[in-house]
This record gives C-alpha cells, sequence and structure tokens, in this order.
C-alpha cells in the first residue's frame, strides 16, 4: 500500500480557498500518491470533495465528527 506523503490541515480556510490548496498540495504529487486532508463540514466537505473527484482523484472519508472530516486523496485515482 502506498501510504500518504502527508496530511493537511483546512479547517477554518473557506471556500475556495481550501479547494486551491489542496489542489496545489496534489500537483506536487505524482500519481496514486496519496494525502490526508483535514476539512470543515458543510461546504467546504461538499465542494472540495466534488472537486476532486470531478478532477479525477479518488476520496474516501476516513473520519468524521459535528465540526470536521477527514478525507484520503488519491492523486489522478477517480
Amino acid at each position: 500500500m502506498n501510504l500518504p506523503k502527508q496530511q493537511i490541515d483546512l479547517r477554518g480556510i473557506p471556500c475556495p480557498l481550501n479547494f486551491v490548496r489542496v489542489s496545489l498540495a496534489l500537483e506536487q504529487l505524482k500519481k496514486k500518491d496519496r494525502i490526508f486532508v483535514n476539512l470543515d463540514r458543510g461546504e467546504p466537505e461538499f465542494m472540495v470533495v466534488n472537486g476532486l473527484q470531478e478532477a479525477g482523484h479518488y476520496v474516501q472519508i476516513i473520519q468524521k465528527d459535528v465540526k470536521s472530516i477527514t478525507i484520503l486523496v488519491v492523486c489522478g485515482e477517480d
């Protein structure tokens, strides 16, 4: 298994800046590399997850609670 190269915490970062930041982080990775991303629930969760999936990345919810969510993103794997 290809373990995540990094984790980025985007809690408290508003849309669309959180999507821009995770997109920039993914540009530094190779196909099939993995990254954990922490996000606020609500709009950031929906906007970032949907945006990443539309961009061709695989996204899996790892953990969620009332305020935040952690997702695993596999670069270039839809």
